[in-house]
């Protein structure tokens, strides 16, 4: 989308009749969402649908170059830039490389072996005492690090994963929802600048993580921050980044269980195994199935401004650029099609969550509502404490784009006190143990009704595999391309 006078006019021009018609039909409650909607919401998802939705799909690296484009750093915000460096050694890729083999199953996929890499990352935090408008200081960034510890209270540390589809967005899209998740922990937000897809396909992000997260607990040499305590850390995210959370959870869970070594080196040091698990993970709708194979994905559609099903191979290729197709080339653009159904890729396909850490979930009734639905409550039955809430006629991510609701306020609310519940914030100490609980919240009037979360879903593992390698087999016959599959925020 081109964010020129000229570009916007161009965008928003052809639509004013649209909006116009979406406005009067609200009005007058001839909307299917009308009596769930406000008008200023009604409008907001239309827009973004009718923009979102394109029959003629703009290329990957397009919509890459402009997600990228970073809008500054100013207002109530600290944010501190930081380098992870590489580890000489490659037994972190090695551990990774592990647990992706042995959770393989029958089918052995394909990846690419991807190379240790320096991380980028922003340390962000709550400033307080400025206005919206204030422009960052030119210092360096070891004392705008000073100044955002200096304000931290608690020592919750998230370690945030932005979503984007795998290919789009980085830390700089996403400050001002992460600098309001370290506001409402009185904590601070380490978010990492993965490597991104095409160019860096499956397990490549993961790595990254891996590599972040180890860093905070064990800090390699020049690194600003000390070391953290993992039951000071949670993993956070948003759609596909909410999903690579996940997908960490279940990477620490089978390096600790396949792996027989009794150590490993990072930086020089020797660190032990088993890893700690952090002290949670909270997906605010989180993206886990890469074959989006889930009857939600339709059933859902109304509610959502995510691009619907398409089923014309013809007009669900994304246009030839210079990033994609890759060569040689590739069935998706975050992995080989053989890995579609892997549990770190989709961990809609993990069987096994016991022993994970506190899992926190959110959804509107979206096109992804389904799979979070069918993990929380499998996790539920095997032992882990979940906490489940998701909101009627709510779109996917709606609490970071519809703000002015009460509902979204109310859910992003609740993704912080998660997250400083189960990491130790001051404030929480007296609450005592979390316990897994569910609700459905009305639209309009946020009435909660409660609800089992061990009764979310009604499928079978075996069941929702099924679903998942026919989608896969799908894709592998051209009967389902490439766009139809991939949410574009």
């Amino acid at each position: 989308m081109d964010t020129s006078t000229t570009g916007l006019l161009r965008t928003f021009l052809p639509r004013v009749p649209f909006l116009l018609k979406t406005a009067i039909c609200h009005s007058l409650s001839l909307s299917p969402t009308s009596s769930k909607w406000d008008l200023r919401t009604e409008l907001t998802i239309r827009l973004l649908r009718s923009i979102l939705d394109n029959p003629r799909p703009v290329p990957i690296g397009k919509q890459q170059r402009f997600s990228l484009r970073d809008p500054g750093i100013k207002g109530k915000m600290w944010i501190a830039k930081i380098s992870l460096p590489a580890p000489g050694e490659v037994d972190l890729r090695d551990l990774l490389l592990g647990a992706v083999d042995s959770m393989m199953g029958e089918e052995k996929g394909h990846y690419q072996v991807p190379k240790l890499s320096d991380v980028e990352a922003e340390w962000t935090g709550w400033r307080g005492g400025v206005g919206d408008g204030h422009e960052r200081e030119n210092w360096d960034e070891k004392q705008h690090w000073k100044m955002l510890v200096g304000e931290v209270k608690n020592p919750v540390t998230i370690l945030y994963m932005h979503g984007g589809a795998h290919f789009m967005m980085d830390p700089a899209s996403h400050r001002i929802p992460v600098s309001r998740l370290a506001h409402l922990t009185d904590g601070r937000c380490l978010s990492v600048r993965y490597r991104l897809s095409p160019q860096n396909p499956f397990p490549c992000a993961l790595l990254d993580i891996f590599q972040a997260y180890i860093s905070l607990i064990y800090p390699p040499p020049g690194s600003f921050h000390d070391a953290v305590e993992a039951s000071n850390i949670v993993f956070a995210g948003d759609s596909a980044g909410g999903g690579l959370g996940l997908a960490m959870v279940q990477l620490l869970l089978q390096v600790n269980r396949s792996s027989s070594r009794q150590s490993f080196s990072f930086h020089g040091q020797s660190i032990p195994l088993p890893l700690p698990l952090p002290a949670g993970c909270a997906g605010n709708s989180a993206w886990i199935d890469s074959t989006r194979c889930m009857p939600s994905v339709v059933n859902n559609a109304q509610y959502d401004y995510l691009p619907p099903v398409m089923s014309n191979e013809a007009v669900s290729r994304f246009p030839s650029d210079a990033i994609w197709p890759t060569d040689p080339p590739r069935g998706d653009l975050y992995c080989e099609l053989s890995m579609l159904c892997h549990p770190l890729v989709s961990p809609l396909a993990a069987k096994d969550w016991s022993g994970s850490c506190p899992l926190w979930f959110a959804y509107g009734q979206e096109m992804l509502a389904d799979e979070g639905r069918f993990v929380a409550s499998l996790a539920a039955k095997q032992g882990v404490t979940v906490v489940w809430e998701q909101y009627e006629a709510m779109p996917h991510c709606f609490s970071m784009i519809i703000e002015q609701l009460e509902t979204a306020r109310g859910c992003f609310k609740n993704w912080g006190s998660f997250c400083a519940r189960v990491a130790g914030a001051e404030n929480w100490k007296e609450a005592g143990k979390l316990e897994s609980s569910g609700k459905w919240v009305i639209a309009k009037t946020c009435e909660e009704i409660q609800v089992d979360v061990k009764e979310l879903a009604a499928m079978s593992p075996d069941d929702v595999e099924k679903r998942m390698r026919e989608t896969q087999q799908a894709r592998r016959d051209g009967l389902e391309g490439e766009g139809k599959l991939l949410p574009k925020l």
